[in-house]
């Protein structure tokens, strides 16, 4: 099939679209992720830009239980569901040519116990041409920070990846470890060969984020994804379009 027509359709309801080739990385698959996801050699990586008002209100979110809900609702609830219709969408029009494509969703912790989720959405997009992984651990785009939200369908459509290399740009910049209530982050660069443990402290946060539930019904930190100089760079030019 023309990959053409996937990315039509993705773009007329998502801000980011890219495909990514696994097949270099079928062993992290198996080693650490649901033996569902293992196999695909292709995914499409879909990405939404959450809305700057939203996100810029999370300092305030941390006494303002408003700021927290709408941040919720917003830029998490609402973008969660827009970003698995879009996926179902296009796995939809992959089985309609005759492949097979599984849809991730957007949000899909499912072991507790190690804090991780089905499949990596970060990994998808970062193959996938349209960001790195920063020293706060999340998926920075050049143009959007980390202000983006991911879904991914893997498939073994024969597409075409979308990679390119892009340098890993936080340099010497500590914002988001300074912003961080509980010092979750290390400050080291990422590493395809090295753990997510030396470089983020993922059962602090969690921790984090549970009491915040208890105490105010929503479990919205965030700070790090506000602090990330990329993101806030398009918050003050405006700049909502996409890839």
């Amino acid at each position: 099939m023309e990959q053409s027509i996937l990315r039509a359709y993705a773009l007329g309801k998502v801000d980011y679209f890219g495909v990514a080739d696994l097949n270099s990385v079928q062993g992290t698959l198996k080693n650490q992720y649901h033996d569902s996801v293992c196999g695909y050699p292709f995914a499409v990586s879909l990405g939404i830009v959450l809305m700057n008002p939203i996100v810029d209100q999370l300092p305030a979110a941390v006494k303002d239980v408003t700021a927290k809900m709408q941040y919720r609702h917003h830029a998490y609830d609402l973008i969660n569901q827009r970003l698995d219709h879009a996926a179902s969408g296009i796995a939809s029009i992959l089985q309609k040519y005759g492949h097979r494509a599984l849809p991730v969703a957007a949000s899909q912790t499912i072991d507790r116990s190690k804090l991780i989720s089905i499949f990596s959405h970060k990994m998808a997009a970062r193959l996938a041409g349209l960001g790195f992984i920063g020293k706060n651990c999340l998926l920075i785009t050049p143009s959007h920070g980390p202000r983006v939200r991911w879904a991914t369908v893997l498939t073994d459509a024969p597409l075409t990846s979308t990679y390119k290399d892009i340098e890993q740009g936080c340099g010497t910049c500590t914002q988001c470890m300074d912003i961080c209530p509980v010092n979750a982050f290390t400050g080291r660069a990422f590493s395809v060969d090295e753990e997510r443990d030396l470089r983020f402290d993922a059962f602090a946060c969690d921790t984090h984020l549970k009491q915040m539930e208890t105490r105010d019904g929503y479990s919205v930190c965030g700070l790090c994804l506000y602090a990330c100089p990329y993101g806030r760079s398009s918050s003050r030019a405006g700049d909502t379009s996409g890839e």
